[in-house]
């Protein structure tokens, strides 16, 4: 399931990059800015985020879809080792089978240059900046996800703000670092595009910046509310991991 979800975001991914970014795009000659082209993008990505983590998968898998926040649960002892192994493997596998049939649908629109498989790498400001723009990111989306799964009377809502937080990010810092927050999505596309610049970033700072965000979330909270590792928790579909949900809910109900 976390290798479907991941695939599906990346065919999203490709092929909303094909799109608004294209040579052969129809919409090619419509004379889109670029910021405006970032919010279509930002919105195409996050609508495909909401809508895969509240399917059947995302409800059921916990939608991760992330080897970052798979590695930020696995710290919080959510998680046990070969689960999260399992999903790190997965992830990746996931994203390396989107982008597979990603570019049998769309070909060379895809592979060309300026889409090149909607590869990340660093913008005109440079490395520095741009790990430092996925460090932050990175944190905040952690962060945004830690409070609202945690809270009953938010965690229903943590689709849409994972989503809104996608929207955000794509227009401020795509340019910046191509927003990925994601070492397999990254890797994925890289690895079709054989352009390795600064996949280095893209690896370290996703998982510390949420690392970090894990560890801020813990101190201020406290281990003992951080009660299951689902981006969306729904109370319909079984939990895979050592679930305490059960807890904030009662006392909401108090």
């Amino acid at each position: 399931m976390e290798g479907a979800e991941l695939g599906a975001l990346m065919l999203c991914i490709c092929g909303a990059g094909t799109l608004f970014y294209s040579r052969n795009s129809p919409l090619a000659n419509i004379g889109l800015s670029w910021i405006t082209r970032s919010a279509l993008m930002g919105v195409t990505v996050a609508g495909a985020t909401f809508v895969i983590i509240r399917s059947p998968f995302g409800r059921r898998s916990g939608a991760h879809f992330n080897p970052a926040i798979t590695v930020a649960y696995f710290w919080l002892r959510r998680i046990h080792r070969w689960d999260a192994l399992s999903y790190v493997v997965a992830q990746f596998t996931g994203g390396i089978v989107g982008v597979f049939l990603a570019h049998q649908l769309l070909g060379t629109s895809l592979s060309d240059s300026p889409v090149r498989y909607v590869v990340t790498i660093p913008g005109c400001n440079g490395v520095l900046i741009a790990f430092v723009a996925e460090l932050l990111t990175s944190f905040v989306l952690m962060e945004v996800v830690l409070v609202a799964t945690n809270h009953a009377r938010l965690a229903k809502f943590s689709p849409l703000f994972v989503a809104a937080v996608t929207v955000f990010y794509y227009v401020f810092s795509s340019s910046i670092s191509g927003y990925s927050v994601n070492p397999a999505r990254s890797f994925s596309s890289a690895l079709f595009a054989h352009i390795w610049h600064g996949i280095w970033i893209y690896f370290i700072a996703p998982s510390l910046g949420m690392l970090v965000a894990a560890a801020l979330y813990k101190r201020v909270a406290g281990s003992d509310r951080i009660y299951c590792a689902k981006v969306f928790h729904d109370l319909r579909s079984t939990c895979p991991f050592n679930c305490r949900f059960h807890e904030p809910l009662a006392e909401a109900q108090q």
